[in-house]
């Protein structure tokens, strides 16, 4: 069987990793109703079980969960998925700069405005 590597994603598809399910889900649906595919994740290790399954185009990832965090998710990410673009968010502004420094493409401080997700989304995968 073909690794998820050796195809190519939706190019508008995106994984969400968030641990609070009213913010996962509140993602989700203003994602999908801008036309995007969907998947989500509760934590890192879900996420990269999810990524294994299908080819993702773009993650949006928590920083902090538990389980796996979103640094570690990161990495993994980077590691196992090098070409895809991520955007970390977090609660924790100071956090922000790491994930910037680690790999992350956008970084969005928590409350998200849904409008900045939007176009860094779009600016990212169209």
């Amino acid at each position: 069987m073909d690794s998820p590597s050796d195809f190519t994603p939706n190019p508008r598809s995106i994984l969400v990793v968030e641990d609070n399910s009213n913010l996962r889900e509140a993602l989700v649906a203003v994602l999908d109703n801008a036309g995007y595919e969907v998947f989500q994740a509760s934590n890192g290790n879900a996420a990269i079980a999810e990524m294994r399954q299908r080819p993702i185009a773009l993650l949006i990832t928590d920083l902090v969960m538990p389980e796996k965090e979103g640094f570690e998710t990161m990495r993994q990410f980077i590691r196992e998925f090098p070409r895809m673009p991520m955007i970390a968010i977090s609660g924790r502004p100071d956090y922000l700069p790491v994930a910037k420094a680690l790999g992350a493409a956008v970084v969005l401080e928590k409350p998200i405005a849904f409008a900045d997700l939007l176009q860094a989304v779009r600016n990212l995968i169209g």
